[in-house]
């Protein structure tokens, strides 16, 4: 597809697959980005086309006779023309201006070579997704600590267990199912500590049973999770980690009810490879420098806002999935299909979704956000979380920042934000921006308030060899890429 597209889709996760495949139905034509060298995002994260045979990853997947339908549908796009697919595409910027967006990008497809791309289009649907929100505790830089988002992409990418002996630790549902991928592996999960309680659910069983399907999910994980006798600790968690070359084991503790440790309860458990995730932080790089507007998704983030459309408050941009609040897949891809309706609606097109399926997609995406309202109402961030750290332990790796030094800032400096933090020790400014270091910054100098990441004009690291290929990268129009 040579000619400029009438939707640029950024992410082609669920949300974003489900939008591009609803817009080419409806007649657009449209450009798929993601960074990713195959579409399904992080939750339908597959092994490299010709390796999936000796890989078998099916069991760790949901929904994917849906995903093989989005699939098919956009090859068939491909095949008339309509589709232009780039993976292995990092969007490093989006620019507006009156006739719509330009969207600039690295292809790595031919890694390490690098080749500066820019896309144009009157519309723009940002379905980036979320990644992994970390609390530090003593040890978290060893080697051998990971996210357990890092855990499942090793499991799902590659099935690559991390180690042979792991401990879980955080809040939120997400840790049941890498629990469970790993014992299925063969993996020993000496401990998985969860530090909400149990009854934080019943206090507000209304969503979890109007949501059948996903309390019958849990129970799945934890009859596998029963199988290969692994425990579910509530109110408990992973408060340091040690080793020399590598984690070697663990400390846990019981936690009181504002989620400091409760002194004589804390244990060692030997392990080699450690797994950590207190929720997730929406990924909105490209859509602060564009002026969206935010709203608090009330897990602690900062989300953009939309409408009953998913539109953001810029004209021409939308937004689906996980940047509007973490909900998982079955919300995003409604989203999704909200989003591409109102794109055809603006750009002036028959509807795709008929009244009954658009009222049953807006009720999905109402139910869905309830739901993941009650869970980020009964997984918070505990409050006593920072009463396990100590003033040498290290928050921000990249620029080894320490603790102190950020309690300092707040104390001494006064910063009321991890933005003058930052201003103040460094923190946040190394190689990772402050996407690992940021959301635990904010929770300890400002609590109460949602945390949105730092404007970043550049998303992600380009070299100075791309940029200096941007005159020519709105003539890069090679190759919409086999899937």
């Amino acid at each position: 597809m040579s000619e400029t597209p009438d939707l640029v889709v950024v992410g082609a996760g669920p949300a974003g697959l489900a939008a591009a495949v609803t817009a080419l139905a409806g007649g657009l034509s449209v450009a798929l980005i993601d960074s990713g060298t195959a579409v399904g995002g992080q939750y339908w994260r597959h092994p490299p086309d010709h390796a999936r045979p000796a890989i078998p990853t099916a069991d760790l997947h949901h929904r994917l006779r849906e995903y093989r339908a989005l699939r098919r549908a956009l090859s068939t796009a491909r095949a008339r023309g309509r589709l232009d697919l780039r993976p292995a595409h990092h969007v490093w910027s989006v620019t507006r201006d009156d006739d719509g967006f330009t969207v600039h990008a690295v292809d790595r497809r031919r890694a390490p070579e690098e080749t500066a791309v820019s896309l144009r289009a009157p519309r723009l649907l940002v379905a980036t997704g979320a990644y992994d929100r970390q609390l530090p505790f003593p040890g978290w830089d060893l080697p051998g600590v990971l996210t357990v988002g890092g855990l499942q992409a090793l499991l799902k990418g590659g099935g690559v267990a991390a180690g042979r002996r792991v401990a879980l630790g955080g809040t939120g549902p997400f840790l049941l199912p890498v629990a469970a991928g790993l014992a299925s592996r063969g993996v020993e999960v000496a401990a998985v500590c969860e530090a909400a309680g149990p009854s934080a659910w019943l206090r507000q069983p209304g969503p979890l049973l109007r949501n059948p399907a996903k309390w019958a999910e849990g129970a799945r994980y934890g009859l596998t999770l029963a199988r290969h006798g692994v425990r579910l600790r509530p109110r408990t968690a992973i408060v340091a980690a040690d080793g020399t070359d590598r984690v070697t084991s663990v400390r846990i503790a019981s936690l009181a009810s504002d989620g400091s440790p409760r002194p004589g309860t804390e244990r060692r458990v030997e392990v080699d490879a450690v797994g950590v995730g207190w929720g997730f932080a929406p990924q909105l790089d490209l859509l602060l420098p564009l002026g969206c507007d935010l709203t608090d998704s009330g897990d602690g983030n900062a989300v953009v806002a939309v409408d009953t459309g998913q539109r953001t408050t810029v004209p021409g941009l939308y937004a689906a999935g996980e940047v509007c609040g973490v909900g998982g897949a079955r919300l995003s891809l409604a989203e999704g299909r909200l989003a591409a309706g109102s794109v055809l609606a603006d750009h002036g097109t028959a509807p795709v979704l008929g009244r009954r399926r658009l009222a049953a997609t807006r009720a999905t995406v109402t139910g869905q956000r309830a739901f993941a309202r009650a869970m980020a109402r009964a997984h918070p961030i505990p409050p006593g979380w920072a009463k396990w750290l100590t003033d040498d332990t290290l928050l921000c790796r990249c620029e080894e920042v320490t603790v102190g030094a950020v309690r300092a800032a707040r104390a001494d400096g006064g910063a009321s934000d991890h933005r003058q933090v930052k201003q103040l020790t460094r923190s946040g400014m190394g190689w990772c921006q402050g996407r690992i270091c940021g959301p635990a910054v904010h929770c300890l100098v400002a609590p109460h308030r949602p945390y949105a990441p730092t404007e970043r004009l550049i998303a992600t690291p380009v070299t100075l060899g791309v940029l200096a290929d941007l005159d020519g990268a709105g003539e890069n129009t090679e190759g919409a890429a086999h899937e």
